[in-house]
């Protein structure tokens, strides 16, 4: 049942909505200069350097950022670091390796590049379909924590209407104005997140002391031998802890190199800490794969780099992003850490009311403490929350759109269609993937928000990572290479990543586990194939390798369909701008639609 408005707290009313209105407004604004197609797909190819960047990590810092990585730590401890740490490392790869050449290319959407690439329509069609599998696999942690931000907000909120009310205003965004409609909302939002996870760390962290001393309670407590000299360390060290619950980590694994994440699999298989440890190495190993070679390899990020004037912006841009969400991720970590300490309880609970609303509840401690200013906190706090979401899901509504009205409608069912049919066509194709990403976020309640991210860059990794890197740096790559690797790789960390999520939503306690029953006897499989869990938890350190390893051998198989005017398309990849030879691709294509 909702809850009375009684229950309502007014300041984090009141900014919640200030961010949701001054989104759309900024919506409504930036469409009044949304009139040609190159301003819905690409912003006019006119985003500075500072917007670009700052718009890129609004997209990019999304609810697993302001929300999981805090959460994940909270559950997770030390294990969860790597998530941070590669979410950022990934830039290095675009910046080194694919932004500036990616932009020269000239295209609209990574499909663009790929036929432009292979001179192969067919290949267009493959790649559309994994900007859809990736893009959806990535709305569903954005709905997770809109479900959650909401049902905090208003308590007794069911879960599915916060999804479904988040959903409804976004899609508004994006179909009045496309990337350019959303490219200053997003610039602004990374602004907002930054204030709202920074602010509360250094009020909270002087209240309750510094970051170490917060740490080391459990650190003390791991070390000591027996309970009573728990109890003993702890009552002496200046930042008492609440007690744990049974479902907590003890402090020992929560602080080991090999936590509760990585030796999930072992653990459920009853192995011994000792035998864990080589499935431990591997599951981090594999998600560094995932998350670093991830990242470039994400189509609502890559697509950003379209908006570049030119490819030396494009590097530009990929610089200030990594150290724009750098600075963003010494924060979450400490929501953990507090969290641990001070909000035991959510270790308790499941779902929308688990560890991933610890950014949330945080804050109330100083409510508690200092009445109006503790709300003023949890205020900022929900507003961030509101621009993670909505910032991320707008660039992948943006993203799958553009391939649906571009790829699919503009360029395989009607090429000769014009520039306002194609425009009319993404706002349609805006409301049909919105809808899409409601129902599907309203089904992943349980799952960690973090966890989920997770696997839509396994996807991501082992089909557009190995396409863009292959096909930039290597003249030999045919279109049957990179299709075979690109679907193999690809489709088998899909298969991966959807078994795993239904067995784990079939042992949920709730509606889902009932949805999901027929997969419960994947568990107990599980148990008894600890390592196959985590080949399929984490299947970037095998499908990438397949993946790439296809694309070589099946491109030297058929050499003879490397395309002709192969060197011309490597040196638009990589000489100098300076030089003229950069090209539009897409303008080749469309003539009189512009």
């Amino acid at each position: 049942m909702p809850a009375s408005a009684a229950s309502f707290d007014p300041w984090i009313l009141a900014f919640s909505a200030v961010t949701v209105i001054v989104t759309i407004w900024m919506g409504f604004r930036s469409a009044k200069t949304s009139k040609s197609a190159s301003d819905f797909f690409v912003a006019g190819r006119s985003v500075s350097v500072g917007w670009n960047a700052s718009a890129i990590s609004g997209e990019y810092l999304s609810a697993a950022s302001f929300m999981g990585v805090a959460g994940m730590v909270m559950l997770s401890g030390y294990d969860a670091l790597w998530y941070p740490v590669c979410y950022a490392c990934g830039y290095l790869f675009l910046l080194l390796f694919i932004a500036g050449p990616l932009r020269r290319f000239g295209a609209y959407t990574i499909p663009d590049f790929a036929e432009g690439r292979y001179d192969s329509p067919v290949f267009r069609k493959i790649a559309v379909c994994f900007v859809l599998f990736i893009g959806f696999f990535y709305t569903m942690p954005q709905m997770k924590g809109a479900g959650t931000t909401l049902a905090y907000i208003f308590p007794g909120l069911p879960y599915w209407v916060g999804v479904a009310v988040v959903g409804a205003v976004i899609t508004l965004n994006v179909a009045l104005g496309g990337m350019k409609g959303i490219t200053l909302v997003q610039a602004v939002q990374y602004w907002i997140k930054m204030f709202a996870i920074s602010v509360p760390v250094f009020v909270l962290l002087s209240v309750y002391g510094g970051y170490g001393q917060n740490l080391s309670v459990n650190q003390s407590a791991a070390d000591a031998s027996t309970p009573a000299a728990i109890v003993q360390t702890v009552e002496a060290t200046p930042t008492p802890r609440l007690a744990l619950p049974e479902k907590a980590p003890k402090d020992e694994a929560w602080i080991a190199p090999f936590g509760p994440l990585t030796t999930k699999a072992a653990k459920a298989a009853g192995l011994s800490a000792e035998e864990a440890k080589p499935y431990s190495l591997l599951y981090t190993f594999s998600l560094i794969v995932a998350l670093v070679c991830g990242t470039a390899g994400l189509p609502h990020i890559l697509v950003r780099f379209y908006t570049n004037p030119d490819g030396v912006a494009a590097k530009k841009t990929t610089m200030w992003v990594m150290i724009l969400i750098g600075v963003f991720y010494v924060f979450p970590p400490v929501f953990g850490v507090l969290g641990r300490n001070f909000l035991p309880e959510l270790y308790a609970a499941t779902g929308s009311k688990g560890p991933d609303k610890v950014v949330l509840e945080l804050p109330v401690l100083i409510r508690q403490k200092y009445g109006i200013l503790g709300s003023i906190l949890s205020g900022i706090t929900c507003a961030g929350a509101f621009a993670a979401f909505m910032s991320t899901f707008s660039g992948l509504l943006v993203s799958m759109t553009g391939a649906l009205a571009h790829d699919v409608y503009g360029r395989m069912l009607r090429p000769k269609s014009t520039a306002e049919e194609r425009m009319r066509m993404f706002k349609w194709c805006a409301v049909l993937v919105g809808g899409i990403s409601v129902l599907l976020g309203a089904l992943v309640e349980p799952l960690e928000i973090n966890f989920m991210v997770g696997q839509a860059f396994a996807i991501a990794a082992a089909s557009y990572f190995p396409l863009l890197f292959m096909s930039v740096w290597w003249r030999g790559m045919t279109m049957k290479g990179a299709a075979t690797g690109m679907l193999t790789g690809g489709l088998c960390a899909l298969f991966s990543a959807a078994m795993v999520n239904a067995s784990t939503l079939a042992s949920d306690k709730g509606p889902m586990g009932k949805l999901f029953s027929g997969f419960s006897g994947l568990n107990d499989f599980w148990k008894e194939h600890p390592l196959l869990r985590i080949l399929c938890e984490q299947p970037a350190i095998w499908s990438v390798p397949l993946s790439i390893g296809l694309m070589i051998v099946v491109s030297k198989a058929t050499r003879k369909t490397i395309p002709a005017d192969i060197r011309m398309k490597m040196l638009v990849l990589h000489a100098p701008e300076k030089l003229g030879l950069k090209q539009e691709y897409i303008q080749e294509h469309q003539g009189a639609a512009h």
